[in-house]
């Protein structure tokens, strides 16, 4: 794995994480520096966020962006992360439904299901699919490379997508690479096959204390392949030395992933959080 990609696609989904979940408002055009490259922005994209048994209530968000580099015309299609997730594991009610968009897909978690169905380019919803829309979207220049790239629910969100763009997008959309982070298991172990099979660019970065990527648990649950996998202690040179406060919400912070991808670039160390310094 490229750990400079890596670290790129992650500040890329920390932008999207930087807006307010209620704030409806199309980004499109709104200009994004990342790392060495310029994105314009082509439009946001919303979801119904996700409905826990704590919390019935669903509501238009605002949880991705779909961004074109200015010089090359490589897309970028991030989704961030939702609070709903810590009301997802306090249920501890996983249940599978048939993967919507492929037959042979296998079976999903059916709230990541739902909420991956529930994706649009516009806030008002409609018939079409998120993949459809991706298709007839107008970019600025010629298509290059195309990533999605998520962080913890908003990974499995990007599993979800990476298949059914391969499955059923349009040229060149039909081709895209994943970068995943803190992504808990998608669905089963067909469903996990499928995509390791047509999802050829594909990277699942995790760290291995965080508990989210270690749900809904194994075996009726299966990750997707290529893991990379952080650890947030280092053990050379001696003595053992803890990089970051061994709390949950710390484990699974996309700042604690970009902070321990940094040590390894030979670049420049992202900032921990003050609040997450061991």
């Amino acid at each position: 794995m490229d750990v400079i990609k890596a670290m790129q696609f992650g500040q890329l989904v920390e932008n999207v994480a930087q807006i307010a979940p209620g704030d409806l408002t199309n980004r499109a055009g709104t200009a994004l520096s990342v790392g060495s490259t310029n994105y314009t922005v082509v439009t946001t994209v919303y979801a119904n966020d996700l409905a826990t048994d704590t919390d019935t209530s669903r509501a238009n968000v605002s949880i991705g962006l779909i961004c074109q580099a200015d010089t090359t015309g490589d897309v970028g299609i991030a989704i961030r992360g939702t609070q709903g997730i810590w009301e997802w594991i306090h249920d501890i009610n996983f249940f599978l439904v048939p993967c919507p968009f492929l037959k042979a897909g296998g079976h999903t978690e059916d709230g990541f299901t739902d909420m991956y169905q529930s994706l649009r380019t516009d806030v008002a919803g409609g018939s079409t699919t998120l993949v459809e829309e991706i298709g007839n979207l107008r970019f600025a220049q010629p298509v290059g490379s195309v990533t999605v790239c998520g962080h913890s629910l908003g990974g499995a969100l990007a599993t979800l997508l990476a298949l059914d763009l391969t499955a059923n997008g349009k040229a060149p959309f039909n081709r895209p690479a994943a970068y995943t982070y803190a992504s808990p298991r998608t669905g089963d172990s067909s469903f996990a096959a499928t995509y390791n099979q047509a999802v050829m660019n594909s990277y699942r970065i995790a760290n291995r204390l965080d508990i989210i990527p270690q749900l809904p648990p194994a075996p009726l649950y299966e990750h997707v392949a290529a893991l990379y996998e952080l650890n947030p202690v280092r053990f050379l040179p001696l003595p053992p030395k803890v990089l970051v406060a061994d709390n949950l919400q710390c484990e699974h912070s996309l700042n604690t992933y970009l902070y321990l991808l940094s040590l390894q670039s030979g670049g420049p160390v992202i900032p921990l959080d003050a609040a997450c310094q061991p």
